[in-house]
C-alpha cells in the first residue's frame, strides 16, 4: 500500500511542480528584456528570401538578400554583403542585382518586396529584424494579450509548456493571437506561432479591393550561449489581393546564424542548422 501511494504522489509531482501562467509569463519577461541586452554584444549573418507567385504558381519575382548584423545603442545595423533578385517579364526570368529595382515606372511588385523586406524583417529598432509586436513576449507586449497555459507539447526533446494568447477585447492595438512554446527550465521560447486574429471589413474590401489570406507567423529560437537565446528561423506564408485584380501569393523567411561576440576575449561560431 505505501509502495502504491508513493508511486501516486511521484507520479503527481510534475503537475503539482507547474507554474502558473503569470509565473510562466514574468519569467519569460524577464529574460526576453536580459536577451535584448545581451544580443547588443552579438554579430551575425542574416539571409532572407521573399518570393511572390501569381495565381497559377509561377514566380512573378524574388530576392535573397545576406547580411551582416551589427548591434549599435538603439538596435542594430546591417551591412548588405550578397544581393540576388529576379524577375519575370514576357515569360523570361530576369535577373537584376540591387534592391529597390524596378523594371517599369509603375511596378507594384518591385515596391511590394520592399516594402515588405522593410516592415516585417528589417526592423532597425530590434535586435533581430523582427518587430517585437508580433510576438507578445516582453513585459510591455503582455499587457496587450490575454494568456491561457494549455498543456505542453514536444519541441525536439524537450516538454515544452505551451501558452496560447489573443488580443484583449478592450485593445485594438493588436491584431495577432496565437501561441508560444516555453522551455520548461530556461523560461525562454522555443517555438512561437501567430495567426492575423481580425478580419478585414467587407467595406475596406469592397473600397479598396484589398483582402489577404492566411496572414501569420512562424519563430523558431535557438540557445547560442549560456543565457542567450536568438530568433534563429522566421516565416510566413500568405495572399494578397489588392487594386482590383492584382493578386500574389507571398512566401517570407529569415534565417540568423554565424554568431560571434564583439569583443575580442571572447567569440561563438555555430555551424548552419540543418
Amino acid at each position: 500500500m505505501r509502495t502504491l501511494t508513493l508511486a501516486c504522489l511521484l507520479a503527481a509531482l510534475p503537475c503539482l511542480a507547474q507554474p502558473t501562467v503569470e509565473e510562466i509569463l514574468k519569467r519569460v519577461a524577464e529574460n526576453q528584456d536580459k536577451a535584448a541586452d545581451a544580443r547588443k554584444t552579438v554579430v551575425y549573418r542574416q539571409d532572407t528570401f521573399v518570393r511572390l507567385l501569381r495565381t497559377n504558381g509561377k514566380m512573378s519575382r524574388e530576392e535573397k538578400r545576406q547580411y551582416t548584423v551589427m548591434p549599435d545603442a538603439k538596435g542594430t545595423e546591417k551591412k548588405l554583403d550578397k544581393f540576388e533578385g529576379r524577375y519575370e517579364r514576357g515569360g523570361k526570368i530576369l535577373s537584376y542585382e540591387k534592391p529597390d529595382f524596378q523594371y517599369k515606372d509603375t511596378d507594384i511588385d518591385g515596391e511590394l518586396i520592399e516594402d515588405l523586406t522593410d516592415d516585417m524583417i528589417n526592423d532597425k529598432k530590434s535586435r533581430d529584424g523582427i518587430s517585437k509586436d508580433l510576438f507578445p513576449l516582453t513585459k510591455d507586449e503582455q499587457s496587450h494579450y490575454t494568456f491561457k497555459l494549455d498543456g505542453t507539447r514536444k519541441v525536439g526533446a524537450v516538454e515544452a509548456y505551451r501558452v496560447t494568447f489573443e488580443p484583449r477585447k478592450e485593445d485594438a492595438s493588436r491584431c495577432w493571437a496565437g501561441e508560444a512554446l516555453i522551455h520548461p527550465e530556461e523560461f525562454q521560447p522555443m517555438v512561437v506561432t501567430t495567426r492575423f486574429s481580425m478580419k478585414i471589413p467587407r467595406a475596406v474590401k469592397i473600397i479598396f479591393g484589398i483582402d489577404i489570406k492566411q496572414l501569420g507567423f512562424n519563430v523558431s529560437y535557438r540557445k547560442v550561449d549560456e543565457g542567450l537565446w536568438f530568433p534563429s528561423t522566421y516565416g510566413t506564408e500568405f495572399g494578397i489581393k489588392v487594386l482590383f485584380g492584382y493578386k500574389r501569393n507571398i512566401t517570407m523567411s529569415l534565417k540568423n546564424d554565424d554568431f560571434r561576440r564583439t569583443t575580442a576575449e571572447s567569440s561563438i561560431v555555430y555551424e548552419a542548422m540543418k
